[in-house]
């Protein structure tokens, strides 16, 4: 029997110490998809080392910078993972697409919606695939949300209110400092770096589409300007409402991630710091609380057991969501087919979302189409 060829990427950015590039590698190796062979972890030279050496890269496949990585990796990996700061996204995946390797990027997936336009044309025209961690997308309970809306569940959905607040700009942390900084996270703080998680939440979720928004931004906790909360209405395809809510200054959060869809038949709840639970409820029976991996999840939704990897009544979480998101891009990479796992539509979709929220800001809280 032919021997499978081992997958192999390489990294840009995620040096030792840093929250995202842990979070991405053991995605990764979680199901043993690919090999990590070559980076350029950090621009310091000492600590791309140390970080090439502790993840067991080869010290001649630890480069300088990135575009040396691409010139010499080009043909070598399957894919690159981009999990560096906001403003340099745009030029490494359109360095990486335009030399024909695959791409999962870190969100934004740019600074501008033209120049994530531009990364879609790139990958259409070279064939490649391009993917996003909207990680909440991944958990199995979110997936069984979905499908319990496309199967009619709830009816006609008329409300959905969205939330995404932390309490993360009411105490210092260097790590995160530059996210203030509008050189480096671009012309947006909290909406384009978690209000973009939301968003996408809505969309995949409900299966609608946002038209048009009202949002009213504010700076309580930085000098730079830049928004750290937003109170954003919307409108929906089909006539559906939504209001989202996201905050870097909610006093005491921790990462609330919060969704609730209204029908005219029934409604549902979830609560990302309780994952394993999905609430439904309706006017005239009790409320159902639906149970990961419980025995008639598999009737309602194969792809929420497909995505649960623990027995039931163990916890799964943030690593194992973006774990599923991995599964469906490898799977992609491999096949060249369509899979479940965010991509150019929705880097594309969010970058729309974050203008139109800035424009309606800057007009004076106008609705402004998407």
């Amino acid at each position: 029997m032919k021997k499978k060829k081992r997958l192999s990427y390489a990294m840009v950015g995620g040096a030792t110490g840093s929250f995202i590039g842990p979070i991405h590698r053991m995605a990764i190796r979680m199901d043993d998809l690919a090999d990590l062979v070559a980076g350029c972890f950090s621009r310091n030279a000492g600590t791309n080392a140390a970080s090439a050496a502790k993840f067991r890269v080869a010290p001649e496949r630890a480069y300088a910078d990135w575009q040396s990585l691409i010139a010499a990796e080009r043909g070598r990996i399957d894919f690159l993972v981009i999990a560096t700061t906001n403003e340099t996204h745009y030029a490494i995946a359109k360095a990486a697409l335009q030399a024909g390797i695959d791409v999962f990027c870190e969100k934004p997936l740019s600074l501008t919606l033209k120049e994530a336009n531009d990364l879609g044309r790139i990958a259409k025209r070279r064939g490649c695939v391009l993917g996003i961690p909207f990680t909440y997308t991944g958990y199995p309970m979110v997936k069984l949300a979905r499908d319990l809306v496309r199967r009619g569940e709830l009816g006609t959905i008329d409300k959905v209110v969205m939330e995404y607040v932390q309490g993360s700009f009411r105490k210092p942390d260097r790590r995160t400092s530059w996210k203030t900084d509008p050189k480096i996270a671009g012309p947006s703080c909290v909406v384009s770096d978690i209000g973009v998680h939301a968003f996408t939440m809505i969309e995949y979720v409900t299966g609608l589409e946002v038209e048009r928004l009202l949002a009213d931004l504010s700076s309580f906790a930085n000098t730079t300007g830049l928004d750290d909360d937003a109170s954003i209405l919307m409108r929906l395809s089909g006539g559906a409402k939504a209001s989202l809510v996201t905050s870097k200054v909610a006093t005491g959060e921790e990462n609330g991630v919060r969704l609730r869809v209204y029908g005219d038949k029934a409604s549902l709840y979830w609560n990302q710091e309780a994952p394993n639970y999905l609430s439904v409820k309706y006017p005239m029976k009790p409320e159902m609380i639906y149970k990961r991996k419980a025995p008639y999840v598999g009737d309602l939704s194969p792809r929420s057991v497909a995505a649960s990897r623990f027995p039931a009544g163990h916890h799964e979480g943030f690593v194992e969501a973006l774990g599923n998101i991995y599964d469906e891009f490898v799977a992609a990479v491999v096949s060249r087919r369509a899979r479940d796992y965010p991509g150019v539509r929705e880097g594309i979709r969010s970058m729309r979302f974050v203008e139109a929220a800035l424009k309606s800001n800057r007009v004076g809280n106008r609705w402004t189409r998407i």
